[in-house]
């Protein structure tokens, strides 16, 4: 199967970003791919509480409608990487979507960790004041295989993905929009970290650019093997579609060269309290 992956800059006009997300599913069909990840808040890039709730009481059912019609028309799993969706709190649920080539949906995942962080050389963000946090990690069936999905800041909690791979994922997904200095320093190195530790591929379709809503997102998507190497990037300022194929061997080889799952072990912990200090 080959994986594809879209750097966007997604805007503030939902119409519009469907319309790019369309025009990647007819290339990604055109080259062949079988399964496509669109990056976090693909459909609508807004951050403030009035602007989330007006996209998902005007246009959110619609936009899953189209985005479900999307995958069935061009005959590929489309995996949206976020959009947001109502909580029964009042908040929102920041919620990826995958669709089959039947224009079903296969799976939805609602983003566990939010980014509450102070950044430096960047403005505070507070996900938690908008959104809920999901509470179940999901792997989906594509064609047999195993996907993982986490979104964006769940990238550095290596706990989420060894729990995928020991359900069974040999993909891992990671649609983001990450902010560009945690990007500089970090982007890359997790993302390979994660793809070693599990012998997975890992796809991250990631925001890119100056966005309507004054974030600045990093870009560099991304698709790594299971050996951690890059296998394709989307360089900073580039925005398209970039692709590589499934190899279930590959995850075999990775896998039984550095057995990880089969050599991990329970263990107790104590601490030393007086050592410590």
């Amino acid at each position: 199967m080959l994986l594809g992956a879209l750097q966007m800059r997604s805007s503030m006009d939902a119409q519009e970003n469907l319309r790019t997300i369309e025009q990647a599913c007819a290339d990604a069909a055109q080259k062949g791919v079988g399964y496509l990840q669109v990056p976090e808040m693909a459909v609508m890039f807004a951050e403030d509480h009035n602007g989330l709730r007006a996209f998902v009481r005007e246009q959110a059912d619609e936009a899953i409608k189209l985005l479900a019609t999307m995958a069935e028309n061009h005959q590929l799993y489309l995996h949206v990487g976020s959009m947001a969706v109502a909580s029964p709190t009042g908040k929102f649920l920041n919620r990826a979507f995958l669709f089959g080539p039947d224009g079903r949906e296969v799976a939805s995942y609602d983003k566990i960790h939010l980014f509450d962080a102070d950044v430096d050389g960047d403005a505070p963000y507070r996900e938690s004041k908008n959104f809920d946090a999901g509470t179940r990690a999901v792997v989906a069936d594509v064609n047999g295989i195993g996907l993982g999905m986490a979104i964006c800041y769940d990238l550095r909690f290596p706990q989420l993905f060894a729990t995928l791979r020991q359900a069974g994922a040999q993909i891992l997904t990671v649609p983001a929009a990450f902010t560009v200095p945690t990007g500089k320093a970090h982007w890359e190195s997790l993302l390979r970290a994660r793809a070693i530790e599990t012998g997975c591929y890992v796809v991250a379709a990631a925001q890119g650019g100056h966005h309507a809503n004054g974030r600045n997102t990093y870009g560099h998507s991304m698709i790594i093997d299971p050996w951690g190497r890059v296998i394709a990037s989307c360089t900073e300022g580039n925005h398209g579609l970039i692709v590589a194929p499934f190899d279930a061997d590959k995850v075999k080889d990775a896998r039984s060269r550095i057995p990880t799952l089969a050599n991990a072990r329970d263990f107790s912990l104590s601490v030393n309290h007086n050592a410590a200090q």
